[in-house]
């Protein structure tokens, strides 16, 4: 068990509007921090007021990359509660990145106490406005004062928080969708299942390319061919054809292992639906809609929840996806997740975690 230090800022920051959020683009009074140095292991954890970080401009971060960061949020319900849906995921996924990054591992029981104290530290800033939370970024950065490429023996484990709202201006509403077949983000036996930045850095020149055509994301295809669906921007991806629920597979190590993603296949297989995670060639996706059999879309994500996609344009070939409205599916996973996560409706999946 973790011991502590608070050391609570005497100047609280007034708080932000609920109804103008945005995603990201506000933290709360405090932060947690904590130390690795090889031999001696993790050591003080502490809550400090959110302040900037001094490092050396040889720090291995800024130079190697060796970082990687986790999303989740914690959410009010209608008694005041605050609660966190499904960290021991969000940690056991931190811990896969860690040793895909040469990163020390965290003990699970203590990232949970970390989460929780610094949510509880700062619990009034977690909003309770309809569709808003507060996200919750824990992440860690190498911070050797040293260039040469090797791995660090000193390190940074620190999480931030940020009281949001909906990520895409939006909202619930279908988003426009490029299918990319110049750039790549991942290939198998890279870093595709690990939350690590380059991966989104390397996402970013597609991003641009969409939004520049008047598109809210990508749609990546696999590294090797070009063939295979991997991810929607920085989403995993479902597609509804003929009453089937598809999803690409995780085998090939190339595509994040989303919570969402998990928790709508276990809402999905409960429902009775026919899900299956496999290969899905994109051919087969325009196959489906020029006979009218891809009834809806939609990528799923800690910061969007539900993101239902209501056009796909691939090399010049536009597909309107269910009159560019979001589908009943969509819809009821949309609801029912949220309703779980916002303590309306029953957790039947034991997927919650109370704060206070």
């Amino acid at each position: 068990m973790l011991n502590i230090r608070y050391e609570l800022t005497t100047q609280k920051k007034e708080k932000p509007d609920q109804t103008k959020l945005g995603f990201g683009k506000y933290f709360t009074d405090h932060m947690f921090i904590m130390n690795y140095t090889e031999g001696k292991g993790w050591y003080d954890p502490r809550i400090v007021p959110y302040q900037d970080i001094t490092l050396s401009p040889a720090a291995t971060v800024f130079h190697y990359a060796q970082e990687m960061f986790e999303g989740l949020k914690a959410y009010k319900t209608p008694e005041g509660h605050i609660q966190l849906f499904r960290p021991d995921k969000n940690i056991e996924r931190m811990n896969n990145t860690n040793r895909r990054m040469c990163i020390p591992e965290v003990d699970p029981a203590d990232v949970l106490q970390a989460l929780k104290a610094i949510v509880a530290a700062d619990s009034d800033w977690v909003p309770d406005n309809p569709g808003t939370s507060l996200y919750i970024r824990p992440f860690i950065i190498a911070i050797d004062a040293q260039l040469g490429v090797k791995v660090a023996s000193n390190y940074l484990f620190i999480i931030i928080l940020s009281p949001v709202g909906a990520y895409y201006a939006s909202g619930i509403n279908p988003v426009k969708i490029f299918i990319e077949t110049e750039y790549t983000r991942a290939v198998r036996g890279g870093t595709g299942y690990a939350k690590v930045g380059g991966n989104y850095a390397a996402s970013l020149i597609g991003q641009k390319k969409a939004e520049e055509m008047g598109y809210a994301q990508v749609l990546w295809l696999d590294g090797i061919e070009h063939k295979y669906v991997d991810e929607v921007g920085a989403m995993n991806v479902f597609f509804v054809i003929d009453g089937e629920v598809l999803t690409p597979s995780l085998e090939d190590g190339s595509i994040l292992p989303g919570v969402t993603r998990d928790s709508v296949i276990a809402l999905l297989n409960n429902w009775g639906y026919k899900v299956s995670e496999r290969k899905i060639a994109v051919a087969e996706i325009i196959e489906a809609h020029r006979a009218g059999k891809l009834d809806e879309a939609f990528g799923t994500g800690t910061a969007a929840v539900i993101s239902p996609i209501g056009e796909l344009n691939d090399d010049g070939e536009i597909m309107i996806i269910n009159d560019n409205k979001i589908g009943p599916l969509s819809q009821k996973l949309y609801d029912n997740l949220t309703g779980v996560q916002w303590g309306r409706l029953e957790d039947t999946f034991g997927w919650i975690e109370r704060v206070k």
